[in-house]
């Protein structure tokens, strides 16, 4: 019997269903329960929220929400080889778990839960990035969920928490940090999965804000970082030619010298800054 529930241990569990992680779905699973367990309470108290998971494969996380108190867990997963074992789990959880066997880039989730909504989830490396940033820019905040509990590969999580300066700081950083607070909660070698992956992995915690922290046009902001760290080695008034004739002016009244590079620049510098293009193409 496994510590957290009367269930067996994901090694038994893995082995009587055949489950073999495959890479072509990005999947390595976590066995240690105690593990999961600690992902589960740093997404924080769900006693009185439902959780959506993606990509539970055999149900390691699964168990570490349910057991930790989770008011309801709706897990999408697209490896059809993986759905006995989620029932057994849903079996001990009666009422608890509802599984959806499909492609979280497809399904719509919403219909299935009941706010407040928390996410938590070992993303399979292959969508997690995609996924974070669909939740990070829903066309109204704020978005469906309270917080995202996230595992990516390490370099991927530095990204989302890097500050100015830094080279992991970009889009990602830009994109997390203005609707939320971004901490990384958890750092775990790559011997802590089966089959291990080639790099270590870390855990995000994200917070929604009630609202963004700089005002700015979502989709001006979008245009004008994607524009600046596309190009980041070069200096800003080259990498962001062509966003409006009187660029160097704006980015002047932005605060920002046109000289520097994006990685120098702000959050609160880049909100300026979208405001700034936004208000000038406006005239």
């Amino acid at each position: 019997m496994s510590g957290i529930d009367g269930l067996p241990p994901l090694r038994d569990v893995i082995a009587a269903h055949e489950l073999r992680a495959r890479k072509s779905l990005g999947q390595n699973f976590l066995l240690d329960l105690n593990l999961t367990a600690r992902i589960a309470r740093a997404a924080g108290d769900l006693s009185q929220k439902d959780v959506l998971e993606v990509g539970p494969g055999p149900g390691g996380l699964t168990r570490g929400l349910l057991a930790e108190g989770a008011r309801r867990v709706l897990a999408i997963e697209k490896d059809r080889r993986c759905l006995p074992a989620l029932a057994e789990i849903g079996a001990a959880y009666p009422d608890r778990l509802e599984v959806i066997e499909g492609d979280a880039l497809e399904v719509d989730p919403l219909a299935h839960l009941t706010p407040p909504i928390a996410v938590a989830a070992n993303l399979p490396y292959n969508v997690g990035t995609e996924l974070l940033v669909r939740w990070l820019t829903p066309a109204d905040w704020p978005p469906f969920w309270d917080s995202l509990t996230l595992m990516f590969q390490k370099e991927v999580a530095e990204r989302i928490v890097a500050q100015p300066g830094s080279k992991t700081y970009g889009r990602l950083a830009i994109l997390a940090q203005w609707r939320a607070e971004a901490r990384i909660v958890m750092t775990l070698p790559p011997g802590a999965f089966t089959p291990p992956p080639k790099v270590s992995s870390a855990v995000v915690h994200l917070t929604a804000l009630p609202e963004p922290r700089f005002p700015a046009d979502a989709k001006v902001l979008e245009e004008v970082v994607a524009k600046a760290f596309n190009q980041r080695r070069k200096m800003l008034r080259a990498s962001l030619k062509g966003l409006h004739p009187e660029l160097e002016g704006l980015l002047e009244t932005a605060g920002i010298v046109p000289t520097e590079r994006a990685e120098q620049v702000s959050l609160e510098q880049f909100c300026a800054l979208a405001r700034a293009v936004k208000a000038a193409r406006q005239r």
